[in-house]
């Protein structure tokens, strides 16, 4: 399986890079897994509608250029679907059972994502109804991917 996160903005925290260290570390046997990151939009404070729409569309175009016509694309957004960890692992699965193997995860800056990226995604996928920086959620979102292997190969793992 080949899994690629797709994400805006870099990571300056040194204790999210170490642990999106370690969790790449974990994952290199059970996937091929590649980090691009894209340049984030500087903007100001106080932002119009049709700024914020301008910001989306340049990060969503940055994004859109790393993603083949093949990958199977899962957006993170507010407005997905919620997953348990045990569905993630389901998910995961059955794309790589039915030749979906090549997947794209999709983390959006500041503002979030372009409809561009959301017509173009798959599907959409929320961790929560709240808000986590994005950076942050990078880590997150590679302890579960790493869970959902742990757990699809019946493996052990803390609860």
């Amino acid at each position: 399986m080949r899994i690629t996160v797709i994400s805006v903005g870099k990571i300056k925290e040194k204790y999210i890079v170490q642990g999106i260290a370690e969790y790449k570390k974990r994952l290199s046997p059970y996937a091929k897994l590649q980090i691009i990151e894209v340049a984030d939009e500087k903007a100001p404070e106080n932002l119009s509608e049709a700024e914020m729409q301008q910001i989306k569309q340049k990060e969503g175009e940055r994004i859109l250029q790393h993603i083949d016509q093949n990958q199977y694309v899962i957006a993170l957004a507010i407005e997905g679907e919620m997953w348990s960890s045990e569905k993630l692992a389901k998910e995961l699965d059955k794309l790589t059972t039915y030749g979906n193997s090549n997947i794209v995860f999709v983390i959006g800056g500041s503002l979030g994502l372009s409809k561009k990226v959301y017509d173009r995604a798959n599907g959409l996928l929320s961790f929560s109804k709240m808000t986590f920086p994005h950076q942050l959620m990078r880590l997150i979102l590679l302890e579960q991917i790493y869970r959902a292997f742990k757990i699809n190969r019946g493996e052990p793992y803390h609860k």
